[in-house]
């Protein structure tokens, strides 16, 4: 693994921590009213926003550097055109989850799968 895709996944888990910060800031925006409510959402929102921002380009990153599959032309459609963001999310747990853990598909050469670019035969 690259050490910019190391870096990427460590800022991944840190903007995760701070979206998860966000909560007790919804929670009191729920429980609010008036001024302290909407302090507390748009303390909510400074903490979540970089997160799915950084996940957003992320996604494209990944997908144009380091995708393993059969589908990487119907995925990059798909990433590209939805704009839900349902299949991003399908993408993270597929493929980001995966490639950050070291699993599936992405494993590394040293847990014995030996990982080649389609049409290159080993020993090449």
């Amino acid at each position: 693994m690259t050490d910019r895709w190391e870096i990427r996944f460590k800022r991944i888990r840190f903007f995760g921590w701070l979206a998860l910060a966000s909560l007790p800031f919804l929670v009191l925006a729920v429980c609010t009213e008036g001024f302290i409510q909407i302090l507390c959402v748009i303390m909510a929102m400074i903490l979540i926003v970089p997160a799915f921002i950084y996940i957003y380009v992320v996604v494209i990153l990944h997908w144009k550097d380091r995708y393993r599959g059969q589908h990487s032309d119907l995925w990059g459609v798909i990433i590209m055109i939805e704009t839900s963001g349902w299949m991003k999310l399908v993408y993270i747990f597929r493929h980001i989850v995966p490639d950050m853990n070291r699993t599936g598909r992405y494993r590394t050469q040293n847990s014995g799968l030996n990982i080649l670019p389609k049409g290159v035969a080993p020993g090449e």
